[in-house]
């Protein structure tokens, strides 16, 4: 009878243990959470806790710049990381990282240090990040192709989209009234908590499925292996390469434009210490995060092209920057920055899944970082640039600058339309299309 009532006991819990699409995205969607709430505490008023630290408009952007050569220069070497360790050990990595270069702001807040202390701290800190840039995304398509999962993959990144969106709406406009309520640090100590926990969960609920490390045959051998599959399957796959020289237009003025509203708005506010106001800025981008996120599938019945909806996302939210530096009315200004927040969440899903289809796992992390980069590099020249533009001629100009320096990403999305791809198409996979790009 024991031994009866033990099988299925056991059968039970293998079932409950067995990997299934459902529990890939259910720990995907955690992380995700975590992550970006940790991230998203002080988003609402890192602009303003750089400015309090004493460094200018230029200085403040030229610090942020020094975060994205961080991670232009460490994007590749922490994929390969990925690509032959394990994609749980970089995501471990990076919220260990994140957690103690956290801590170093808050010290450098602390003492007013000067300007070069800022730019070390901030390349240390987008080190953290490039850990999980790539690991990420390419421990979840290679975990769902495993379990067997056959539906598409913007659903799944619109998901992921959708909480983090809320997770962010949380975590900007608490950090926003934390800073408030008590000083411009405390939002940083409740973000290096939010680390750890982060850190904690992944290292029980992650595990490396549909990738297995390639035998080590030394460093040296591995990492040239790995790059070279990446420069195969990235920079000379024409498709891929095209939307990755799109990037440092799109995301190097995102970045700015992100970070800038806070300042803005609480000048066209009138108040500059209603830090409140300020994460407000970031909570908006996160409301357009969800409903960018939930209207995905619309999205994706309104375009036949992938490529379609980047380049109507581009042209749209670029308008937006122009007319936020237009505007002198706060609501105005809010109006677009939601438009603006709109278009690029429900266009980012369709770029991942366009590009996820064009690689293989190998070099999944890898390729995906290198893209990153793409994106980080537009960011290291334009955040001081347009920072500057924003000293000399306030932040109104700066977003006009902004918009017109996004229009340069099209031609390169009107290339990657020509290519012809697979993944362009956004037919369900169960219903392929064989007509090709116009």
């Amino acid at each position: 009878m024991a031994n009866l009532l033990v099988g299925p006991y056991h059968a039970r819990i293998a079932a409950q243990s067995t990997p299934t699409p459902a529990t890939v995205q259910r720990t995907y969607l955690t992380l995700t959470v975590l992550s970006t709430l940790a991230a998203s505490f002080i988003w609402g008023i890192n602009t303003l806790f750089l400015l309090d630290a004493g460094l200018s408009n230029t200085q403040a952007f030229a610090a942020n710049a020094f975060f994205t050569v961080g991670s232009m220069v460490f994007e590749v070497p922490t994929g390969v990381v990925a690509d032959v360790r394990g994609r749980k050990l970089s995501f471990l990595l990076g919220a260990a990282t994140l957690f103690v270069s956290t801590l170093l702001y808050l010290y450098l807040w602390d003492v007013s240090a000067p300007f070069w202390a800022w730019a070390a701290a901030s390349a240390f800190l987008g080190l953290g990040f490039t850990f999980f840039t790539g690991a990420v995304e390419a421990w979840l398509v290679d975990a769902l192709n495993h379990t067997g999962f056959t539906g598409a993959l913007d659903a799944v990144f619109a998901k992921a989209q959708v909480v983090a969106g809320a997770s962010m709406l949380l975590g900007s406009v608490a950090g926003g009234f934390v800073a408030q309520w008590t000083s411009l640090g405390v939002p940083y100590f409740i973000r290096a908590a939010l680390l750890v926990l982060t850190f904690g969960v992944a290292f029980f609920m992650m595990h490396d499925l549909g990738f297995t490390p390639a035998q080590s045959t030394g460093p040296v051998d591995e990492v040239k292996r790995v790059l070279r599959g990446s420069i195969d399957n990235g920079w000379k796959n024409r498709p891929v390469r095209w939307l990755m020289l799109s990037a440092p237009f799109t995301m190097g003025v995102m970045v700015y434009a992100f970070y800038a509203m806070q300042p803005y708005l609480l000048q066209l506010y009138g108040d500059p210490t209603a830090y409140g106001v300020a994460g407000l800025a970031a909570a908006i981008v996160a409301g357009a995060q969800i409903v960018g996120g939930l209207s995905v599938p619309l999205v994706r019945k309104s375009f036949q092209y992938r490529t379609q909806a980047l380049l109507f996302a581009t042209t749209v939210s670029a308008g937006a920057l122009v007319f936020i530096g237009l505007t002198s009315s706060l609501f105005v200004a809010i109006g677009f920055l939601v438009i603006w927040g709109l278009v690029f969440a429900a266009a980012m899903p369709m770029r991942q899944a366009y590009i996820n289809g064009l690689i293989e796992s190998e070099q999944r992390a890898t390729v995906l970082s290198f893209d990153a980069l793409m994106g980080s590099s537009g960011g290291v020249a334009l955040q001081p640039l347009l920072g500057r533009s924003a000293d000399v001629w306030g932040y109104s100009t700066s977003y006009f600058i902004s918009g017109a320096v996004q229009l340069f990403a099209l031609p390169f999305i009107l290339l990657a339309k020509r290519e012809r791809s697979p993944s362009d198409l956004t037919a369900d996979p169960a219903q392929p299309s064989d007509s090709p790009p116009a």
